[in-house]
């Protein structure tokens, strides 16, 4: 008679962890949720989805921290479900609420306008295929190799956000847009290093004006999330190439 146990432990492995993989299921729908969004014309509601992407995005990962349920089928379920929401969903947003215009000009400006989206999402693509095979390493625990992939939307579907709640034409802000997405991509495929603040331990006690500061970032939030959530995406986007600049110059004194 043979023993059950080697069957059960077999059985065990091929499973998967259901608390974890619901968060990134979250994070795939609010992506998948923003493209149809951005189609109807809805860029306000296709921007919020990213930003609750982000949200699912970050709490998957720690819950699977926490309760030791991370597997190699989470990892790439994450990868797969940021590529949607941060890589297509976020360049298809700034396809149509801006780049779209430049077809109005001429075919080989249309042409640039989607390649430009194209260029963002593949950009992304690239990103997380090389975060995962570094993952683990001792570079990726401490900085970041590459804008990341939801900073970078943040960046962009931020900037959309802010024009789509002023009501502007995203027509009249097609140079900016263009230029950012280019940006935003090539940031995400470069060597620049950028904070990854996984050394940061929410379990010690830290001195009262930090929560101080959490609570006035928390308040501008609330009072006015696009501008000071692509503000805050801005400056980290900025902090890296300003570092490195900054490395530079230390290295030639």
């Amino acid at each position: 008679m043979s023993d059950p146990a080697p069957e059960a432990a077999t059985r065990r492995k091929r499973g998967i962890y259901l608390l974890p993989n619901l968060f990134t299921t979250g994070t795939l729908f609010a992506g998948f949720y923003s493209i149809i969004a951005a189609t109807q014309g809805r860029f306000v509601v296709a921007a919020v989805a990213i930003f609750v992407a982000m949200l699912t995005d970050m709490l998957d990962g720690r819950v699977a921290r926490l309760t030791n349920t991370e597997s190699d089928f989470g990892i790439q379920y994450d990868s797969l479900a940021d590529l949607v929401a941060f890589g297509l969903a976020s360049g298809l947003l700034a396809y149509f609420y801006s780049l779209e215009s430049l077809s109005y000009y001429s075919d080989v400006a249309g042409k640039l306008g989607w390649l430009a989206a194209f260029f963002y999402t593949a950009a992304a693509a690239l990103r997380l295929a090389r975060f995962n095979i570094t993952r683990g390493g001792a570079v990726e625990k401490k900085v970041f190799l590459g804008l990341p992939s939801p900073a970078a939307a943040g960046l962009l579907v931020g900037f959309v956000w802010v024009g789509a709640d002023f009501g502007i034409d995203g027509s009249t802000l097609v140079l900016f847009v263009f230029a950012l997405t280019v940006a935003a991509g090539v940031l995400m495929v470069s060597s620049v290093r950028y904070n990854s603040f996984k050394d940061l331990n929410f379990g010690e006690r830290v001195p009262f004006r930090y929560i101080l500061f959490m609570l006035i970032v928390f308040v501008l939030i609330i009072l006015d999330p696009p501008r000071i959530l692509f503000l805050g995406f801005l400056a980290y986007a900025l902090s890296g190439p300003v570092f490195a600049l900054r490395r530079l110059r230390r290295r030639k004194r």
